[in-house]
């Protein structure tokens, strides 16, 4: 079996579109790959790190990650269950004019000084809502052009986007919290169970993801199980049992925070795909 499953959403002159699956089975690093051109990488479920070079990266729902092309890389999974990601290529002279000129880096190639930014939840709405509805032909390819240049726009944009700069140290150290997390998403955790698995004070951990990532830890947490809401969505029949499997205490505890993270109940995002539940 192979250990990925790519296929296509949309494919114009401008924009190509892949659905990426991967397994995740290899827990150690992967032999070193490279991109053919560069791409934007939005992962949707699961967990995985990509290392370039010396410097890595955690790639989950909050991020969009950018894999220059023929840049090496190595990737390494070290939470079960496989991941999954829509991978957006675009044609060069679209994405130098929507990529602000500070990202982008003075090589021959064109590609992105940063290996990732964290993106807003508006943008993870887009990320599903694009995938559900192509993956369903529920919408037509020049909305979904515009959609994506719509999701450009907000994963590179100033306001709407996060990179970190904090040193070496903290950011691996927020990387560990960010696996830790990801390893059990339904999961209530507190402060001081954080604390007693990766090592420090439940004040000093606050303190370093706060600066790493630009938002305190329990929201971050709380994006990612909302992330996994808009991929598990349209299999469930019962929202509440969608709830209570992402840990949330109620129905309407999980749908307060879906509408404030994404301006729409769970059922008007479900409709707004125009996928069928359980498909």
């Amino acid at each position: 079996m192979s250990e990925f499953e790519v296929s296509q959403l949309l494919g114009t002159n401008s924009i190509m579109l892949h659905d990426v699956r991967c397994s995740g089975t290899c827990r150690h690093r992967s032999a070193e790959e490279s991109a053919s051109v560069t791409h934007l990488v939005f992962p949707y479920r699961g967990i995985y790190v990509r290392h370039v070079g010396s410097d890595q990266s955690v790639a989950d729902a909050n991020h969009v990650l950018f894999f220059n092309a023929g840049e090496g890389y190595h990737v390494s999974h070290p939470v079960e269950g496989g991941d999954a990601s829509l991978s957006l290529s675009l044609a060069e002279p679209v994405l130098r004019e929507l990529a602000p000129s500070h990202l982008l880096n003075d090589h021959g190639k064109l590609g992105f000084r940063c290996q990732d930014l964290r993106i807003d939840s508006r943008a993870q709405v887009l990320v599903a809502l694009l995938g559900h509805s192509l993956d369903n032909g529920s919408i037509e390819p020049l909305a979904a052009e515009s959609l994506l240049l719509t999701l450009v726009c907000r994963s590179l944009g100033p306001r709407t986007s996060h990179q970190s700069r904090a040193s070496f140290a903290r950011s691996r150290l927020a990387d560990r919290v960010k696996v830790l997390l990801a390893s059990d998403l339904s999961r209530r955790w507190t402060l001081a169970e954080i604390a007693a698995e990766i090592g420090g004070s439940p004040v000093y951990l606050t303190q370093v993801f706060q600066q790493v990532e630009g938002m305190p830890l329990y929201r971050y947490h709380l994006r990612l199980r909302l992330a996994r809401a808009l991929d598990l969505i349209r299999r469930y029949d019962d929202l509440s049992a969608l709830a209570l499997d992402l840990g949330f205490s109620s129905h309407s505890h999980f749908t307060a925070a879906f509408r404030q993270a994404y301006g729409r109940s769970p059922t008007a995002f479900t409709q707004s795909t125009g996928a069928p539940r359980n498909g």
